[in-house]
């Protein structure tokens, strides 16, 4: 009777184990479960930096702004001469890239990113991989089978401040 109850007592603290680990995992990597948080897209030719977004939630919807990487890029007077409507102008530190993204089935959907460099404004969708270190950002015309995907790392700091790359473990 006595490994009965031992035997009942073990299975309970495994199944109360289990239920906590993944909880105790995503507390381990906050907010990796979602695009919020500082990324680098990555240029696919050199394999460095391009720059830095924040991806931010606001109402239900993730939006990404240009931030500076440097002291030296804060003070930069760079405006997106290029670009069209409200965004015509404006300084590039701080400049709305991307706009109403929405969760939908495992990826981020329905927004869309601007190319601050022509102005030029196109669909959006992001998938994150490599549990959360790492996005797949897809800017299309019309459909995303029409589009190209870039890669973004995430990263740690403060824009403007020390940045580097999230390690994985």
């Amino acid at each position: 009777m006595h490994s009965v109850t031992s035997r009942a007592a073990l299975v309970a603290l495994l199944l109360v184990a289990l239920a906590i680990l993944p909880a105790a995992a995503s507390a381990a990597v906050p907010g990796w479960s979602t695009p919020a948080g500082l990324w680098a897209p990555i240029d696919r030719a050199t394999g460095k930096p391009l720059g830095l977004i924040a991806i931010f939630e606001a109402h239900g919807l993730y939006y990404g702004r240009i931030e500076p990487a440097t002291a030296h890029d804060a003070r930069s007077t760079d405006r997106c001469t290029e670009c069209t409507g409200g965004r015509h102008n404006a300084p590039m530190n701080g400049l709305l890239l991307m706009r109403h993204l929405r969760y939908q089935n495992g990826h981020y959907v329905g927004g869309d990113i601007l190319d601050p460099r022509n102005g030029h404004v196109f669909g959006c969708e992001l998938r994150l991989i490599d549990g959360g270190r790492k996005l797949v950002m897809r800017g299309y015309l019309g459909i995303p089978l029409f589009g190209h995907s870039q890669v973004w790392q995430r990263m740690q700091g403060t824009p403007g401040q020390h940045v580097w790359p999230v390690s994985g473990s």
